[in-house]
């Protein structure tokens, strides 16, 4: 028998298909395409991208916009909003408009072309989240942005049109709708319960186990309880802070450390998975929220999106999220891994 199961955040609901007979095991990407040829994300052709706004790694003496990084970040070539020019709003009638004011950057995670995420050095990808932080520091400092996403696209099912390993930020002069339906949400229940319900969420998985993958002493990783694709996991600290611009040091090496095996158990289930992945966190105003929990989203890409879902605002998905987390929790992972 399907199951229906409800969001207890946003109040969206899914619908778990085990009789459609997807397990685990089942699901099979096929082996994308290298593209190869000229990549503009690579050593020596920085001269491509737009001037960079930072870079790790490069001796002191080196200029910028030269080889030798270890991290680069960039504005976008191609910009879904501009940094350039005021903010204004107007009406149109019943409608509402403003112009394209944000910022649009490419973080180039790696030099190395082939490297993946879970292939990299864990001081290298704690580089990475401190990457997002010291953007997201920068862009605060802007009146015109109210909030700043992060996110990932890994592989061409994802929306990754580049091949070389990056993640993109975009600042926004508005807060996002999903964002605003979490406050709104998790706002309702600390006013019932004067608690956060990622705390709760936190104390429950732990407690019967059954959809944690894996923890450390400052993070755990749970399969959603609703999940909007299989295997999505949500990793989140275990510290209460509703910005992700508070982490501190050690927060860093264990966030490192945790979304490293996250992404190495899911790739050993499913070679080659496309996946995204989110930073949830409080608008750029709003930096200390007691009903709020700052924490990623990582959503595998293995099942479409199609007219059911659009009419509805439900997803569909054929796994369970307990058949999932177990899936994930044994895979035997390598020495380092």
């Amino acid at each position: 028998m399907p199951e229906l199961r409800r969001d207890p955040i946003v109040g969206r609901w899914v619908i778990i298909a085990k009789e459609r007979g997807k397990r685990p095991h089942d699901f099979v990407v096929p082996e994308e395409k290298v593209k190869g040829g000229f990549c503009p994300l690579c050593p020596g052709h920085e001269y491509t991208t737009p001037p960079e706004v930072l870079a790790y790694g490069r001796p002191p003496e080196a200029p910028p916009n030269s080889p030798g990084w270890t991290l680069r970040v960039v504005p976008n070539k191609f910009p879904a909003l501009r940094i350039e020019g005021d903010l204004w709003k107007e009406g149109e009638g019943i409608y509402d408009k403003m112009n394209g004011i944000g910022a649009h950057e490419v973080i180039i995670e790696t030099p190395n072309h082939h490297e993946t995420l879970p292939e990299m050095p864990l001081d290298r990808l704690v580089q990475v989240f401190w990457a997002y932080r010291d953007r997201m520091v920068d862009l605060s400092r802007d009146p015109r942005f109210r909030y700043v996403i992060i996110f990932k696209n890994q592989g061409r099912a994802a929306g990754a049109s580049l091949e070389h390993s990056h993640s993109q930020l975009i600042a926004l002069p508005i807060v996002p709708l999903l964002v605003s339906q979490e406050l709104k949400g998790t706002k309702l229940y600390y006013d019932y319960k004067e608690r956060c319900i990622f705390c709760d969420i936190i104390r429950q998985e732990l407690q019967t186990g059954a959809r944690v993958v894996c923890e450390n002493h400052e993070f755990v990783a749970i399969c959603a309880f609703a999940p909007r694709q299989p295997f999505e996991t949500w990793i989140i600290p275990k510290r209460h802070h509703s910005d992700f611009r508070a982490i501190d040091e050690a927060q860093f090496q264990a966030l490192a450390e945790i979304f490293s095996e996250v992404l190495k158990r899911l790739q050993a289930a499913i070679p080659r998975c496309p996946y995204n992945f989110v930073l949830h966190t409080a608008p750029l105003r709003e930096p200390y929220l007691e009903h709020y929990h700052w924490h990623f989203e990582l959503l595998p890409k293995l099942t479409q999106i199609a007219g059911f879902e659009w009419g509805t605002g439900f997803y569909i998905t054929p796994t369970t999220p307990e058949d999932a987390a177990h899936f994930l929790r044994e895979i035997k992972l390598g020495e380092g891994g």
